[in-house]
């Protein structure tokens, strides 16, 4: 899942590719997200590129290459195409609705995607499909699953491929394990501790550096109370 920054400027990057031949200025894309700075392109460069959508090629100008695009994205494309070419294109058939679940002490929570517990990866915003959870494991207010990518968070017995429960919250206590959206465009699954002014973000495995970040650049989507296993 990809944030609406990153899915833009993949867009960007892809139609001026298909135009030019080549890819955008790093200030073409600066200008065309309407970012104060090109750091903020050079991360959303690197967030793509650490999830397979573009290579950066060595030695070239401009060196970056397309190598997959999301199927939404493919779809929007196609739409645009069929409607410039007065071509109706035909639906996508929807998915069967995902019955609630009838067995006694299970709930069907939403699975929002995937997480990073490694290199920051999408923000969490669209549900890809729901899942039995036992009751026993939830607590009062909302919940929500995430399907766990990378091992920086081993150490506190969480897997890639994990799903983890989450109570959906904006407040956390030093320690405990939390969805952090970091300056609204990536998130990460990692311990929370509060140094002065400061966030910590603590992984849970010795390759991984803490990152430490001011407090506006982290706000708090929810609590680890859960984890499913599969073998």
């Amino acid at each position: 899942m990809l944030t609406r920054k990153q899915l833009d400027l993949l867009e960007f990057i892809h139609k001026r590719v298909q135009r030019d031949g080549v890819p955008p200025s790093f200030d073409e894309m600066k200008e065309a997200l309407d970012l104060r700075s090109k750091s903020g392109i050079h991360r959303l460069i690197t967030a793509l590129e650490e999830r397979g959508f573009i290579r950066r090629l060595a030695h070239r100008a401009r060196a970056l290459e397309i190598v997959k695009l999301p199927e939404a994205l493919e779809q929007k494309l196609g739409a645009e195409k069929a409607a410039a070419n007065k071509v109706v294109a035909l639906p996508r058939r929807a998915p069967a609705p995902v019955a609630e679940s009838s067995a006694p002490g299970v709930m069907d929570l939403p699975v929002m995607g995937r997480i990073a517990a490694g290199v920051p990866i999408a923000a969490i915003s669209e549900v890809s499909h729901m899942m039995a959870v036992p009751q026993a494991m939830l607590g009062k207010g909302a919940h929500f699953a995430l399907e766990v990518r990378g091992d920086s968070m081993v150490g506190a017995g969480i897997n890639d491929g994990d799903i983890v429960v989450i109570h959906e919250s904006d407040a956390a206590d030093d320690g405990d394990i939390v969805v952090a959206l970091i300056e609204e465009e990536e998130a990460t699954l990692k311990r929370l501790r509060r140094k002065g002014g400061m966030v910590a973000l603590e992984a849970a495995n010795p390759a991984y550096e803490t990152r430490l970040l001011r407090g506006d650049q982290v706000r708090v989507q929810g609590k680890l109370v859960g984890l499913i296993r599969t073998y």
